[in-house]
């Protein structure tokens, strides 16, 4: 990333409210510059004109074909370079996977996993040639682990983390760190009507999702998290010596993470001596 004598410039995708908002406030605090992206410019143009000359307000739809290329375009004419991108935009959809139907399956997708790949696709040339820069990926507790009901939400963040994986290897080399984001409840807008959508309710599932959706539903301005402490938890990883590839934010998301890996390793050993017994017989 650019030396820390030089203001780097931050660019954050759905940043109009949330953790977008927050990383977008904590950048300003540390006399960064930011490119502020949202679907609607007019909630983040308040934003630009209170910081005229640090802020860039740009319209960027994740999910509309050259809208990146676009946006990208405009920060590095307005700054010159992209220090730190922060995949953020994205939303949940909420019901068991024979609910939710096809075309919100895929929209699922298109916005959490191939919006995000656009944007990262569009700003990395940029980021090779300085050989510096950090990529931040929102992705979620749901993105290690699934609950029933969260099927299509988690699908789309296990794809961002596995590309993500591959991905902090292949920048390596180039000086660009890859940052996995494991957030827990938190109390951004996700869980407002807005931003979570629900599938159509099948009888048979009211057993085992119906919790999951009256949970969902509740939450909003109930969670524990602070998305202010979670961007300044993440601008430290990244400037660690040895940035974790993931990072679990909140006592929930660290909690569940470790017990889900503790169960995996407990169904590992149990199950290992018939994972080995497959290997073609030696004459």
């Amino acid at each position: 990333m650019a030396s820390r004598s030089t203001p780097r410039t931050w660019f954050i995708t759905g940043a109009s409210s949330g953790f977008g908002a927050a990383f977008v406030q904590h950048a300003l605090e540390l006399g960064d510059n930011v490119v502020a992206t949202a679907r609607r410019q007019e909630t983040i143009q308040a934003l630009a004109e209170r910081e005229p000359r640090r802020v860039l307000a740009v319209t960027l739809d994740v999910t509309r074909p050259g809208q990146a290329d676009r946006a990208v375009q405009q920060a590095l004419e307005r700054f010159g370079h992209i220090d730190v991108l922060v995949n953020n935009a994205g939303y949940g959809v909420v019901g068991a996977v024979e609910e939710t139907p096809e075309a919100e399956l895929r929209a699922q997708m298109e916005t959490n996993f191939f919006g995000a790949v656009a944007v990262m696709r569009a700003a990395l040339p940029s980021m090779r040639a300085q050989r510096a820069g950090a990529i931040v990926n929102i992705s979620s507790l749901g993105g290690q682990l699934s609950f029933a009901g969260f099927g299509a939400y988690s699908a789309s963040k296990f794809a961002l983390e596995g590309l993500s994986e591959a991905l902090a290897q292949e920048l390596a080399p180039f000086g660009i760190k890859v940052l996995i984001v494991e957030p827990g409840a938190f109390r951004t807008g996700f869980a407002d009507s807005g931003a979570l959508k629900t599938m159509p309710a099948l009888a048979a599932y009211e057993d085992v999702v119906g919790g999951t959706r009256r949970f969902a539903q509740g939450m909003h301005g109930t969670q524990a998290g602070d998305p202010l402490k979670a961007a300044r938890a993440v601008a430290r990883a990244l400037q660690a010596p040895e940035t974790p590839l993931r990072l679990q934010l909140g006592r929930d998301a660290v909690d569940s993470v470790r017990e889900h890996a503790q169960r995996m390793l407990r169904e590992l050993a149990a199950w290992e001596a018939v994972a080995v017994d497959t290997s073609i017989a030696q004459a």
